[in-house]
């Protein structure tokens, strides 16, 4: 890490991964922070009230559907460039400072949704497990798009486990991967290329056109991510007493191009397989039923104790990432000259 006090054009690697640890730590002691987050705006709730001015200003009926086509890769080009851009003046405010780098990692911890998510669906297994399944599929209704009313007891702990998995890849990989590529102008990019798909990336009569470049882009940025969280999941499988390792990699290979995104099906494969569990499957969305395949080739009968199981393997997966990431300094503190 650089002097106190002098200067740097760029932290070296060796900063980032340490910066990267510092922030994991952060997000994993304190999580969503609510009693901050209730006095000022989380900064991805600042994102989506940005995307909703572009949507209600750009994204109008009256226009054609080529129109609102190329209007959403405006919106997608302004708002992904203004978060680099952010990004970049963020890391220069930072640069060659102990409160700086204090800075840096707490907006890293802030930006990563691990304990978040570790949270908001261990609550779903809570709800079915006391209150049902009304309180099941009020639970989940806070963490998936599909229609909760539509599903049984079974469903719901599905649609959880396969959140979980689906967000370790958008939540906790792709920021990771993000922010040691391009630092924090690329994780800044990110969290708001991944909030416009979350926002305006749907196949609804609205969405169709105007959210095409959203969902074409964060699909592109996921790619890389998706298939890492994939083989995370399938190497924390190794620690875990209550998973397979191989089947995870074996059900990982067979079964994840199986599934409409080019992304979910990734690390939803290896959860699966590493559960004996079947997940996805068809679905009901608000935009209509997607027909997709099973995958694994255990039961879809999941119960509240499959998302304890679930947990416990995210858990060990965000525990490996950072031992990688861990490994990786130690790595490069090693072999750098003198």
């Amino acid at each position: 890490m650089a002097e106190i006090g002098r200067p740097m054009i760029l932290p070296d690697y060796d900063s980032r991964l340490l910066l990267l640890l510092a922030g994991i730590a952060i997000d994993a002691l304190f999580g969503d922070m609510p009693a901050v987050f209730a006095h000022i705006p989380h900064p991805v709730v600042l994102a989506g009230r940005a995307i909703s001015f572009f949507d209600r200003k750009l994204n109008r009926a009256s226009r054609s559907e080529r129109s609102r086509r190329e209007r959403g890769i405006v919106t997608l080009i302004v708002l992904v460039g203004m978060a680099a851009v952010l990004g970049l003046v963020v890391d220069w405010l930072c640069r060659g400072s102990v409160i700086g780098v204090a800075i840096e990692a707490l907006v890293i911890g802030i930006l990563l949704a691990q304990r978040g998510l570790y949270e908001h669906v261990a609550a779903v297994a809570v709800a079915l497990e006391r209150g049902g399944l009304p309180a099941g599929r009020e639970a989940v209704r806070h963490i998936v798009g599909r229609d909760p009313m539509r599903l049984d007891a079974p469903g719901v702990a599905r649609a959880a486990i396969e959140s979980l998995a689906e967000n370790f890849s958008d939540g906790v990989v792709a920021p990771v991967f993000w922010y040691l590529l391009l630092g924090l102008p690329g994780l800044f990019a990110y969290k708001t290329a991944n909030t416009l798909d979350s926002m305006i990336g749907h196949h609804t009569a609205r969405y169709r056109s105007f959210g095409w470049a959203a969902a074409r882009f964060d699909d592109g940025l996921n790619l890389v991510p998706a298939r890492l969280s994939g083989l995370l999941l399938a190497a924390a499988a190794a620690f875990a007493g209550e998973a397979s390792a191989g089947r995870a990699f074996a059900t990982l290979l067979r079964d994840a191009r199986k599934h409409h995104s080019p992304n979910a099906g990734w690390p939803e494969a290896a959860m699966a397989g590493a559960l004996g569990l079947a997940l996805a499957g068809p679905r009901d969305y608000a935009e209509g039923r997607v027909e997709d395949a099973w995958l694994g080739s255990g039961t879809p009968l999941a119960r509240p104790a499959d998302i304890g199981r679930a947990l416990r393997l995210y858990a060990l997966a965000c525990l490996l990432l950072a031992g990688v990431i861990l490994g990786a300094w130690f790595a490069s503190h090693i072999t750098r000259p003198g």
